[in-house]
């Protein structure tokens, strides 16, 4: 994707950022702002639809929703405190948000 794969002779969309040195530029960077995007899609791939936590699962909970006709609000709580605080059912021992 960056700086790395550039140097190993791979296929880069970034190769003059190195993700390595400055993480950090995935949110400050003017100039790739999409790299917000591409980093929280990554996110919710790999932690939100994963999510399978006490008897919590994020795909089984979809469906209900979905079945319900999208009237249970618990849901969307339940799934903003996934992404915002890392569980289902805070307080998450993770602090206040801001």
């Amino acid at each position: 994707l960056g700086k790395r794969a550039a140097s190993e002779g791979r296929e880069a969309v970034y190769p003059e950022i190195d993700f390595c040195k400055n993480p950090e530029v995935i949110c400050s960077s003017p100039k790739y702002a999409e790299l917000k995007w591409i980093a929280g899609l990554f996110y919710w791939m790999e932690s939100v639809q994963s999510y399978n936590v006490r008897g919590w699962n994020y795909l089984k909970q979809l469906h209900a929703f979905v079945d319900g006709g999208y009237s249970d609000p618990s849901f969307i709580d339940a799934v903003s405190g996934i992404v915002n605080r890392g569980c289902h059912d805070p307080p998450c021992g993770t602090g206040d948000v801001d």
